[in-house]
């Protein structure tokens, strides 16, 4: 089995490539579920500047077909708020290397992550997947125990 390391934004200015980066997106902020997304704003990065932003509905998908549709996009990182085990497995087996804990403005996610001061915590793993509750985290902040960020 061969590693592949994924580029960086710094990286691929050097090597003259573009980069795919979606993010987890309603009204303009990081959506705070990954599973609940029901669009990504996907950016084309290249020379350490956005080239093309464009919005994509996940027409209601879950969980498990998200990780396929950024597949299909070619989307190599992604940026969100609070994601559930499955995902992660899911994404790393498609290959995208994800940001998770992240909130906030989407545009101000994808220019820290290109200056390399993304604050982020891959921690930040929702712990009530399955769960049908009133609270659920696109409509809260997401503390308590929905989203751990030790």
């Amino acid at each position: 089995i061969k590693e592949r390391r994924l580029d960086t934004p710094h990286t691929m200015k050097e090597r003259g490539r573009t980069m795919r980066v979606a993010v987890t997106y309603d009204k303009g902020q990081v959506f705070q579920h990954f599973g609940h997304t029901e669009r990504f704003k996907v950016y084309d990065i290249a020379d350490g500047e956005v080239k093309l932003a464009t919005t994509v509905n996940t027409n209601g998908s879950g969980h498990g077909a998200l990780a396929d549709i950024l597949k299909k996009l070619r989307v190599e990182a992604l940026i969100c708020g609070g994601i559930g085990s499955g995902a992660i497995r899911a994404l790393s087996e498609a290959g995208i290397r994800f940001y998770g804990g992240v909130s906030g403005s989407a545009d101000d996610a994808v220019e820290a992550f290109m200056a390399g001061t993304l604050a982020y915590h891959n921690d930040a793993t929702c712990t009530h997947q399955g769960e049908h509750h009133d609270d659920d985290c696109g409509t809260h902040s997401c503390t308590g125990d929905c989203h751990s960020t030790q």
